[in-house]
């Protein structure tokens, strides 16, 4: 049963909040700035409202959520850290005496409550609500880009993965006590996921009977962090690592396993949308949603700065029907219209090579000249034949007996004369040097949120973490102008 969650209760210790935890403390203001009953709002429909035990207030579990995303805790060290850290406890409108939940807890919340709940446009759009409101927020530009997460499992199977974080329990332990290699039992002999987790559980027996190791930080973090990483898995269907994750490009000879999310980001550094994807999306098919999403939030939106990704004719006309500038400097390849979108073929600029409809990136490209001069020149891109053959995908796309496969575009010179003239004008070479705040903001998500690894496997996990990642980073930005005013 859900229960509305009343304010901070009265408390014979709670002077210990003011005495002890600062005005500029980032919880303490985003406590003070955010009313997250929108959250409960959100959720309600995920609880019985008039039957059975009163559970634990989403509006709360949905703050574990946010403290587990901006101290990159393991749910088990975070649940940990509250039961002592009374800036924790002040977040969570816990008195000082109060008990937190079990880290399981935490784990059903994220699987059964947030289940079917897309929470990225609600956070950020509270977000952008929250920076016009208090005026740190007015410009009319936003800067497109998207930014690569890899799977958690990083191309490597479930059972590599559990291995490896084994392998570094026991490293850790060794340091302390080599002695308890004697103990520990047999390493499994086949690739069976089963053996390995049964094998893992028997390590960990043995550590945790050992007292004075398994208290130790370094020895009980990476403890932790093996039973989420198995727990994880046995929850998923599919044992074969990260179901949702696909291949992607940064470069022709750099892929990634993973996922991308496609943001849209005001001047300033606020994001106003974003969207989660698996990594094989392109990124100019997402531009039209980030441009809606980010006005739908309160933006007032005249300017669009991106990279070449975003320079295609169907984003060339939108912003022409909406009287916007786009600051993408045109590409001879992805300006072609719409003959590779309807068969499936996408550019990426990164690799600056097609990927067919499979996934699969040509391997290389030629140009051919027409005979007749009066034509325009095509750039004909191969793929590799052997994969081709057995593509689940090939009926209608490759030919039995084809020795090989290309994919042909014309290069059409002569369109987009007024973007070919705006981008030699100083204007857009003026505006186009402020996209590397995107490019800042990315690394920001990536190094300072723990947002370069996914910490769970699925769509649905990453999207949880995006929608939580992006939250607290606008926070934060949002409360340093605010300070600066």
């Amino acid at each position: 049963m859900l229960e509305r969650q009343t304010s901070l209760p009265l408390s014979a210790h709670d002077e210990l909040y003011e005495m002890l935890i600062p005005e500029d403390h980032f919880l303490r203001q985003m406590k003070e700035l955010v009313d997250f009953s929108f959250i409960e709002e959100e959720l309600k429909d995920k609880y019985c409202l008039d039957n059975g035990r009163n559970a634990e207030p989403p509006v709360r579990m949905f703050k574990y959520l946010l403290l587990k995303q901006i101290y990159d805790l393991s749910d088990a060290d975070l649940v940990e850290r509250a039961m002592y850290d009374l800036s924790f406890k002040y977040f969570l409108d816990l008195v000082p005496e109060d008990s937190v939940i079990h880290s399981s807890s935490l784990t059903k919340f994220r699987r059964l409550r947030l289940q079917d709940k897309d929470l990225m446009d609600v956070l950020v759009a509270k977000t952008v609500t929250l920076a016009l409101e208090h005026e740190v927020l007015g410009s009319n530009t936003i800067i497109v880009d998207s930014t690569h997460t890899t799977s958690r499992f990083h191309a490597k199977t479930a059972r590599e993965y559990v291995q490896e974080k084994s392998k570094l329990l026991r490293k850790a332990v060794y340091k302390h006590q080599e002695s308890i290699k004697e103990k520990l039992p047999a390493k499994p002999t086949t690739n069976s996921l089963e053996e390995e987790l049964t094998y893992t559980n028997a390590v960990l027996d043995v550590i945790e009977k050992e007292e004075h190791l398994k208290q130790l930080p370094a020895v009980k973090e990476k403890i932790n962090m093996v039973k989420e990483v198995m727990d994880d898995i046995q929850e998923e269907a599919n044992y074969g690592g990260d179901p949702d994750a696909r291949k992607g490009y940064k470069a022709a000879d750099y892929s990634f396993l993973g996922y991308k999310t496609h943001i849209a980001m005001a001047d300033e550094r606020i994001i106003t949308s974003a969207v989660v994807t698996s990594g094989e999306k392109s990124d100019t098919k997402y531009f039209k949603e980030l441009v809606e999403t980010s006005e739908e939030n309160g933006m007032i939106v005249d300017t669009v700065i991106g990279d070449t990704a975003y320079s295609s004719k169907n984003n060339l006309q939108y912003v022409h029907e909406k009287e916007m500038q786009l600051v993408s400097r045109l590409h001879p390849v992805i300006t072609n219209g719409k003959r590779g979108e309807d068969r499936g073929f996408e550019f990426n600029k990164d690799a600056d090579m097609y990927v067919c409809p499979a996934g699969h990136l040509a391997t290389k490209k030629s140009v051919k000249k027409r005979k007749d001069s009066s034509q325009n020149t095509q750039l004909k891109y191969y793929f590799d034949i052997e994969k081709c053959k057995v593509c689940p995908l090939r009926e209608g796309c490759y030919r039995e007996g084809a020795k090989t496969k290309t994919y042909s575009v014309t290069i059409k010179s002569t369109e987009h004369m007024a973007q070919e003239a705006f981008q030699e004008t100083e204007e857009f070479k003026q505006l186009a040097r402020e996209r590397y705040k995107i490019e800042a903001k990315n690394s920001e998500l990536k190094h300072r949120h723990g947002y370069e690894k996914a910490n769970s496997s699925g769509l649905f996990g990453m999207k949880i973490q995006g929608a939580a990642t992006i939250f607290v980073a606008n926070m934060k930005r949002i409360i340093k102008l605010i300070n600066e005013k």
